[in-house]
């Protein structure tokens, strides 16, 4: 009981640093910080103009000395420096949002399974640059498992897809360990551009980013649905350069979307195809677990039960699982700090 109680009142920072968005978790609070990882810059001066969901606001909205910057592409660091402003303003405000003071935070960063050294690298120097005393790495599949209560260091097979902003996830885990995993560039981003693709070639209409992602979440579908859904979308003619409205069908999108998800269907496929039988007979009894905020789209669990054979279930609340289980880790580190990448010992030297 005396471990617990110093855990719930530790600095101890959990964090899903995503593409889409950055979820931050307190031991002791839960989740206290949701919002869209963006970052708006004056290009002129250099300063950060604003961070998170007033930024998003600014999205193909902003002047041209303002950029509206996304520091992560598919799941990994692209702009080092906006990264560690982002993480500063997180740690930032979880501090303030914290009931007591806080001194520089041990975090644990969620990262995309298969990321190279480097990438790890930068992730660890963006969060000791942004104020942390320490930074602890975990896979995001693992993280997720965790979150979701997966028996994880059972000696049985858990699947998991962890269908993110930049990123898919595919993972066997089995004994504490991922046996085997893919990474994919196909998730919710690659969705938003395969509706824009569309509606520009069949209706010759330029969408914005925002009106994708809106549109997906509205009347996305991976299969058929008993209702037909329809809704308007707005954007520039490509012929006449004026603004133009349309009505688009969920069938538009599935057709838009078509063909990421044969992708991602095949590279599940592929991953139990290289997992080992016993594994296999384990996952064909307990399912495949599907998280992150792709997974919500309408009809894609049906789709994967009917290609693959096997169950398909939806974790509750699929967006938050990965920082619940950095959340669950740092609770207990002492259980699970098998499970974390070393810290020092896979980098190469400075």
């Amino acid at each position: 009981m005396i471990k617990r109680f110093n855990n719930m009142f530790s600095n101890d920072i959990g964090i899903d640093l995503g593409t889409a968005n950055t979820l931050v978790f307190m031991c002791g609070q839960g989740i206290i910080i949701n919002e869209p990882s963006v970052v708006a810059v004056n290009q002129k001066t250099g300063r950060i103009v604003a961070v998170g969901k007033e930024a998003k606001q600014m999205v193909g909205r902003t002047p041209a000395h303002i950029a509206a910057i996304r520091p992560m592409v598919d799941g990994v660091i692209s702009d080092f420096e906006v990264t560690e402003e982002m993480l500063s303003y997180f740690i930032r405000k979880a501090q303030e949002t914290g009931a007591r003071k806080m001194v520089r935070p041990r975090i644990l960063v969620g990262v995309p399974s298969g990321i190279t050294n480097v990438e790890r690298r930068a992730v660890r120097d963006a969060g000791i640059n942004a104020g942390a005393k320490e930074v602890m790495i975990i896979e995001e599949p693992m993280a997720a498992a965790i979150g979701i209560h997966l028996p994880i260091k059972d000696p049985v097979g858990n699947m998991i897809v962890d269908i993110g902003g930049g990123t898919t996830d595919i993972a066997v885990i089995s004994l504490g360990g991922i046996v085997q995993a893919k990474n994919l560039k196909i998730a919710g981003d690659k969705f938003n551009e395969d509706i824009i693709s569309y509606v520009r070639d069949e209706f010759k209409i330029l969408l914005g980013q925002k009106t994708a992602e809106d549109v997906k979440i509205a009347i996305g579908s991976a299969c058929k649905q008993d209702v037909v859904m329809e809704a308007s979308i707005r954007g520039r003619d490509l012929v006449t350069g004026l603004p133009r409205e349309v009505a688009i069908t969920d069938k538009d999108i599935r057709e838009a979307l078509s063909g990421s998800l044969n992708v991602l269907v095949n590279s599940v496929k592929e991953v139990l195809e290289m997992t080992p039988p016993e594994i296999v007979s384990d996952i064909m009894h307990r399912g495949i677990v599907m998280v992150g905020g792709g997974s919500m789209i309408s009809g894609l669990q049906s789709v994967l039960e009917q290609e693959i054979g096997i169950p398909v279930y939806i974790a509750d609340d699929p967006l938050t699982a990965v920082v619940r289980g950095t959340g669950i880790v740092l609770e207990d580190m002492d259980m699970y700090k098998e499970v974390l990448i070393d810290n020092e010992d896979e980098l190469p030297p400075r």
